[in-house]
């Protein structure tokens, strides 16, 4: 903690300093243009690969950065869904980016499932979303980006999102992040692939 508290200081003497400007405007309120979808895992930062100042993304992270169906929205999902909702009714976002990863150890528990997982109850629950939806016989790259576009199925189960969608006011991008190469990938949905950004 005591690097956590050193670089808090930095931070305010040096980083916020530079963004000042940026601050004094975002006191004012949020109008991001993004919302960014992605996984909780420490080695993935969206404001970092992205450049991305203080206001320009509204981010929610969770383990392998999964969007609950709308039928399946009950009490036990609620966190995901409500800064989705939030995101594009409220905010009015105009982009929504689903941010898979290399080496998730959320998908990777799917396939490779351990003793301890089952001292986890809710990262099972959680995960029970995707494990019967994947085909986990393939690499762990393919089930990573067969994720992402599961996804972006799940998103369009939501009739605001499946609405703004059809009348041109909102985008769904479907990204695969190799933190280690520092590449990412953009789902085409012509192609059927995921092309080098």
């Amino acid at each position: 903690m005591k690097e956590i508290f050193k670089n808090v200081k930095k931070f305010s003497k040096e980083e916020f300093v530079k963004k000042q400007e940026i601050f004094k405007k975002l006191e004012k309120g949020q109008s991001p243009h993004t919302f960014f979808i992605g996984c909780s895992d420490s080695r993935i930062v969206p404001n970092l690969f992205t450049s991305s100042d203080p206001g320009e993304l509204f981010v929610v992270r969770n383990i392998a950065n999964i969007v609950p169906p709308f039928d399946e929205n009950n009490a036990t999902y609620k966190c995901t869904a409500s800064a989705l909702e939030y995101a594009v009714l409220y905010l009015e976002v105009e982009n929504i980016i689903v941010c898979g990863h290399s080496d998730c150890g959320g998908l990777k528990a799917l396939r490779y499932p351990k003793e301890e997982l089952q001292k986890l109850p809710n990262v099972i629950k959680w995960l029970s979303l995707v494990k019967n939806k994947l085909d986990l016989n393939k690499s762990k790259e393919e089930i990573e980006k067969e994720n992402i576009i599961l996804q972006i199925k799940n998103l369009l189960t939501y009739p605001f999102v499946k609405e703004k969608v059809k009348e041109g006011k909102l985008n769904i991008y479907g990204w695969y992040y190799i933190f280690e190469e520092g590449k990412v990938y953009n789902y085409n949905y012509q192609t059927m692939e995921f092309e080098l950004i």
